[in-house]
């Protein structure tokens, strides 16, 4: 009777938390401070900022490409095998990083970084999510990709000491060693404990966001709102990625101190953390367009305050609100991605919407951190393309409504 009566383990805990220590580790280590290095790099190699962001463009491709496959690998190998293999080129990419001495080297890695965040980040998270809980997804989705703001904000203090070591321009590849101790004893924790589940969760009676079987993507395909939704979410990704991956740059440029933006980088990453819990939150309780209008104004705010930023009292103070809206407003790109496949599309097709969701958002990463690299070149600064980027942000932030307002439109004639 005792037996019967104990309750089965709920494995659901502990994967919830290996899915924590893969976004702590993967993305918070290897991809949330890259603007630091940025300026280093660049200048230990001689190269133009334009020229060595090819990599990220190189690495964005990679993962865009893969994720439009994402549902049906996922269905053949399952989940602990992808993520594995993508841990291995997370350490094939770092180990590239520690000895790089030309651009093609850091092609290379920025090829193996987007394959591995392909298998190890947002996409993956949700697809994990979806198949282990069963209630409240936005939250915990929330809850699992804050991770990334918690590693962002331990590695942008532990590196930054290496990235600028007095009398060491390499400095940078000393900062790469202590990432891949991390990313290696991660990938060790996942092959021990990750478990595979095939089946979806399922429908959340709980959730009143979860509740539609959905459509697919060939009747999505019929519906005009659908590619305006395919457009929002590939600029939405160009914009955010293109300031986010100078900011740390474009502060130095205007004459902060490294100090100062290490502290800001760390407290973006900490706000950030809150603010993917408060997205998922809100997405649960408030619904969809809440929680992406929020976010949506904050990005506005974001690229206004580094464009008049300058290197005095007040260049200090735009720093800290770009630190907060831009917390804010990056659940677009991570967040929001699987509560926009879940809430636009359903559960009916929603693997595969998530990875294509997932792919335009990335493909817009690929595009823009090489244009604002680009207007650097030309114009010696950054501020012409982000009042641009501002501007184009409030359009895409109206269009968003209208996209929620007929896919809100189509479940209830469902």
């Amino acid at each position: 009777m005792d037996s019967q009566n104990k309750k089965k383990f709920d494995y659901s805990k502990v994967i919830i938390v290996l899915t924590i220590v893969m976004i702590l580790t993967g993305l918070g280590f290897c991809s949330s401070n890259k603007s630091l290095y940025l300026k280093p790099i660049t200048e230990a190699l001689g190269v133009t900022r334009s020229a060595f962001s090819v990599e990220s463009s190189i690495r964005y491709i990679a993962t865009a490409v893969l994720n439009v496959f994402f549902g049906a690998l996922v269905m053949k190998f399952g989940t602990k095998k992808l993520i594995l293999a993508g841990f291995g080129c997370l350490i094939g990419s770092t180990v590239i990083n520690i000895f790089a001495d030309s651009l093609w080297h850091f092609y290379i890695s920025g090829a193996l970084l987007g394959i591995g965040f392909s298998w190890t980040s947002t996409t993956m998270a949700g697809c994990v999510i979806n198949r282990w809980c069963s209630e409240k997804k936005g939250t915990v989705m929330g809850f699992v990709l804050a991770s990334n703001g918690l590693g962002g904000a331990l590695a942008a203090q532990l590196v930054a000491p290496y990235i600028h070591e007095e009398g060491n321009p390499f400095g940078y590849r000393n900062a790469y060693k202590l990432v891949l101790c991390v990313i290696v004893a991660a990938a060790v924790v996942l092959a021990v404990f990750f478990k595979d589940k095939k089946d979806a969760a399922g429908v959340s009676k709980s959730s009143k966001t979860s509740e539609w079987e959905g459509i697919t993507i060939s009747e999505a395909k019929k519906k005009p709102y659908f590619y305006v939704t395919l457009a929002c979410i590939f600029l939405t990704g160009m914009m955010l990625q293109g300031i986010t991956g100078i900011s740390s740059a474009h502060m130095e440029d205007i004459g902060l101190n490294y100090e100062y933006i290490a502290a800001i980088a760390s407290m973006t990453s900490i706000i950030m953390m809150f603010s993917k819990i408060f997205t998922g939150f809100m997405y649960d309780k408030k619904g969809l367009r809440f929680a992406v209008t929020i976010c949506n104004v904050a990005a506005v705010i974001c690229m206004l305050s580094l464009g008049i930023m300058d290197g005095g009292s007040f260049g200090k103070l735009m720093a800290v609100v770009y630190t907060v809206t831009s917390a804010v407003a990056l659940p677009l790109e991570t967040v929001m991605l699987p509560n926009f496949a879940i809430d636009l599309m359903g559960q009916k097709s929603f693997d595969k919407a998530l990875g294509l969701f997932v792919s335009l958002n990335t493909a817009g990463y690929a595009l823009g951190t090489p244009l604002v690299n680009v207007v650097y070149d030309v114009f010696g600064t950054y501020k012409p393309i982000l009042f641009i980027l501002a501007g184009l942000m409030v359009i895409v932030s109206l269009a968003m409504q209208y996209v929620i307002t007929a896919a809100h439109g189509e479940r209830k004639n469902s």
